[in-house]
């Protein structure tokens, strides 16, 4: 089952691609954030490394911003050295995070690329690879790199950015930091 699940997030991010000039379209940014849930479901998942994460990575820290992915993805690729850059350049009281739309924990070629990108990019920050409740958070996402930020409590805060956008995602979280 949950390589079924997986499968049916991944071939809806391949048939969608990585998402077009629509992507960025603010009625597609302000429909898309309402059908998204209002918080981070209960997942326990793998990162690309191995290791072993649940909601409570975010407990530690006032917002997480979630970067969304596929290996598959030129512009999710060509943003990874700057967000590498802007994670090690973070205040104490935030982090990134990724998640890897098309891997999961079977998803072998996938997790093999992740880690040639996250090496070449010098990314240093998790990236999750998907479990069945991450699948099904995934299910309204229609195009990547789609990012969110969560505060705490695994609530989903501010806006949501749908292309690659790293200036918008600076300003986005350190508004949301200042709230």
């Amino acid at each position: 089952m949950k390589k079924f699940l997986a499968a049916v997030c991944i071939a809806s991010f391949l048939i969608s691609g990585c998402g077009g000039d629509s992507a960025n379209d603010n009625s597609t940014k302000s429909a898309q954030a309402s059908s998204i849930a209002k918080n981070m479901p209960d997942f326990k998942t793998k990162s690309i490394t191995g290791e072993i994460f649940t909601k409570e990575i975010f407990a530690s820290k006032k917002i997480t911003m979630i970067n969304i992915w596929g290996t598959f993805c030129p512009p999710c690729i060509a943003e990874m050295p700057e967000l590498g850059e802007m994670a090690r350049s973070l205040p104490a009281d935030a982090q990134i995070i990724g998640i890897i739309c098309d891997a999961d924990e079977f998803s072998n070629q996938q997790i093999k690329e992740a880690l040639r990108i996250t090496k070449e990019a010098h990314v240093n920050f998790v990236n999750l690879v998907l479990d069945e409740q991450l699948v099904k958070f995934l299910e309204n996402i229609d195009a990547v790199p789609t990012t969110i930020f969560v505060n705490s409590k695994g609530e989903i805060v501010g806006e949501m950015i749908v292309g690659a956008d790293v200036d918008g995602y600076k300003d986005e979280l350190e508004k949301l930091l200042k709230d």
